[in-house]
């Protein structure tokens, strides 16, 4: 029995091993428990698995108020909930959703949103962030009243619902709160942190969070405005018969038809309902029918599309982009008809969308955003843009690119594959170039930087220096993780100009309009919208060219001279370079060629002609190609080879400063 004390400890967080692929450890627990103890008795007699609900803060609280019905005529609330891991990264998303949620237009003037909390009508919202720098997790809450327009503001009733949800849960709770008029619906974004009175994690029940949360809002916004009257909601369910949207009388319809898809008109129902069902149902189901998702089969007989949910939902939320896209438009004063309103759909081949940066905010609980951009098609475009961490934050009138994001292996994943299969699984810089006598040093380095960044995904395994490790099914894990990663962010952006398009007609630099001169305009540039804004400062691009002479008219066409960009480039860096000179008090280097970088990376600078990093060496500085690695070293010293404008950085090791 000598091996039973054997026991070789594997330390670090708990995985998930066992039981399904991927499955989270919690629910393999509770899981594991729902089995070894069978079917609980409810307090009715009837046998449910354990599932976790009743874990937490608040869960009698809720059990007791997911019993109790709400009034025929109490005000309707809805919350959407959302439970956010802290951590590096998520410290990062939480500072960038909270600056979102202070974004420009979201009052009733169109003044940026104000952060308040239990006490202050103006809160410290970087403070909150950091006393939650150490928390595991944070609450994210979204609460709109049905009649929230008939508030004149919504703090009040904010204060009182979280006050409400203390006593429930029986502890203090730190929370800031922005209030929203920017759409059809007032509605409050609630940020709690994760830790109760006592510096614990906080737990709050699902139980609580499912119907307890929701039931006291209905309460307290019922008290406020009144029960509702019979005109209202007669008024209300008459406003349903005509909407594509998911109604109360979809539901109610749905609810009545069962599996056999088939309702009546006459139905049940008491008060004011009884009287207004005949002929509300009658009237939505002859709408249904217009939309092909009903059919009467016999006189007061309907069957319902199958799909009948579904369609309503998502005609719904194109409704609600819709509106959202007209709003931002008109916001902006743009002047866009429905007609050209588009949404971005990045899967299959959607094409690639250029234009202006119109507006940017988060379209639900799940904290994924969206944005408006103006394209040179002629169209406007409502794009989902995944997780707001996933972009970086761009200025509003900024000239983007955007594109569906690959959710396949990369070229540079195939080559990897092809030079470690040649090498026992194994790869290096030095195998790589064993392999491609032609490679040159920046083509290798960029696989490098690939495979050091499915390293943190745990795809691959640096061995020792310069040494990785791939595994036999590299691909099939690399598409697994690219499908992940197009779900959290299914489009790329890129962009092309930081600034406006009013400001690059003069602009002197090597702008995107001088690249569009010399090469190709867009095939897809239409004579409306943005797309006649842009052929005007392209006209207005050329004249400026002719009297700076570096362009000149013959025989009816327009030529550039042959090093326009880069003469237009080399006046911007001449010019911003004294500015720096005189801030830093060091000169500044040109460089030409191959050149090596030895220096501390002081900031990033977008310019009309694109992105450059200040490097300050020990003598002088130098303004260099950005690219976004450079970001997470700030302040740190780095080194790199240039090369025809291009840098290969290195930040294994770090040197001392000099020059080169």
């Amino acid at each position: 029995m000598a091996h039973d004390d054997d026991f070789e400890p594997r330390l670090g967080r708990i995985r998930a091993r066992g039981g399904k692929r991927g499955e989270r450890y919690l629910r393999q627990v509770l899981r594991a428990v729902s089995s070894a103890s069978g079917r609980a008795l409810t307090a009715a007699g009837r046998r449910s698995r354990f599932d976790g609900s009743r874990i937490g803060r608040g869960a009698g609280v809720g059990r007791a108020l997911a019993d109790r019905h709400a009034a025929f005529r109490a005000r309707r609330v809805v919350i959407k909930t959302r439970l956010v891991k802290i951590g590096a990264r998520g410290l990062k998303a939480a500072k960038l959703h909270l600056r979102y949620l202070q974004r420009d237009g979201v009052t009733r003037e169109g003044s940026p949103g104000e952060v308040y909390d239990a006490e202050k009508d103006r809160a410290d919202g970087n403070a909150f962030i950091e006393r939650a720098e150490e928390d595991r997790h944070q609450f994210r809450f979204i609460v709109a009243v049905e009649d929230g327009v008939e508030y004149e503001e919504l703090k009040g009733f904010t204060r009182r619902l979280m006050a409400q949800m203390e006593r429930d849960l029986g502890t203090k709770l730190d929370w800031v709160a922005v209030d929203h008029f920017n759409t059809g619906h007032p509605h409050t974004h609630i940020i709690l942190r994760g830790k109760d009175d006592r510096g614990e994690d906080l737990v709050i029940a699902r139980e609580y969070i499912s119907h307890g949360m929701r039931q006291r809002a209905v309460e307290i916004a019922t008290l406020d405005l009144g029960p509702r009257t019979d005109l209202e909601i007669e008024r209300k369910l008459g406003q349903e018969v005509d909407q594509d949207r998911l109604t109360s009388i979809d539901r109610r319809l749905l609810r009545d038809a069962g599996a056999r898809g088939m309702v009546e008109v006459a139905g049940d129902g008491r008060g004011v309902y009884q009287r207004l069902q005949g002929a509300l149902r009658a009237a939505r189901l002859q709408h249904l029918r217009r939309q092909g998702l009903a059919d009467e089969v016999s006189t007061g007989v309907w069957r319902l599309s199958d799909d009948l949910e579904a369609t309503l939902q998502r005609m719904g939320e194109r409704g609600d982009i819709i509106k959202t896209l007209h709003r931002a438009l008109k916001q902006a004063q743009l002047d866009r008809g429905p007609a050209d309103y588009a949404i971005y759909d990045p899967s299959g081949s959607a094409p690639e969308v250029t234009g202006r940066l119109v507006d940017r905010a988060l379209h639900d609980a799940s904290e994924r955003q969206y944005m408006i951009v103006d394209g040179v098609d002629g169209r406007s475009h409502w794009i989902d843009i995944g997780a707001g961490d996933s972009v970086e934050h761009i200025n509003r009138g900024a000239i983007v690119s955007v594109r569906r994001r690959p959710a396949e292996p990369l070229k540079s994943d195939r080559t990897i594959e092809r030079v470690a299969s040649l090498n026992d699984g194994r790869y290096s810089a030095d195998l790589h170039a064993a392999s491609d006598p032609h490679a040159s040093p920046e083509f290798v380095a960029a696989h490098v930087r690939r495979l050091e960044a499915l390293r943190r995904s745990g795809i691959v395994e640096r061995i020792d220096d310069g040494m990785w490790q791939v595994p036999s099914d590299y691909l099939q894990a690399v598409q697994l993780h690219e499908r992940r990663l197009s779900v959290k962010a299914p489009v790329e952006v890129d962009v092309l100009s930081p600034a406006s398009l009013e400001t690059l007609a003069t602009a002197e630099g090597s702008s995107w309009l001088d690249r569009q001169l010399v090469g190709d305009t867009p095939s897809t540039l239409r004579d409306t919208g943005f797309g006649h804004e842009m052929k005007g400062a392209l006209a207005q691009r050329r004249k400026w060219l002719i009297e700076q002479g570096l362009a000149e008219e013959r025989e009816g066409q327009i030529v550039y001279r042959s090093n326009l960009l880069a003469i237009l480039r080399r006046r911007e860096l001449t010019r911003v370079a004294a500015q720096i000179s005189s801030e830093l008090h060091l000169p500044y280097a040109e460089f030409e060629g191959e050149t090596r970088i030895v220096g501390k990376y002081r900031r990033r600078l977008d310019l009309v002609s694109g992105r450059v990093a200040v490097i300050e060496r020990a003598r002088d500085f130098m303004l260099v190609p950005w690219r976004p690695v450079l970001d997470r070293n700030l302040g740190k010293d780095v080194s790199g080879i240039v090369r025809r404008d291009v840098v290969s950085w290195n930040f294994q090791r770090q040197r001392s400063r000099g020059a080169p």
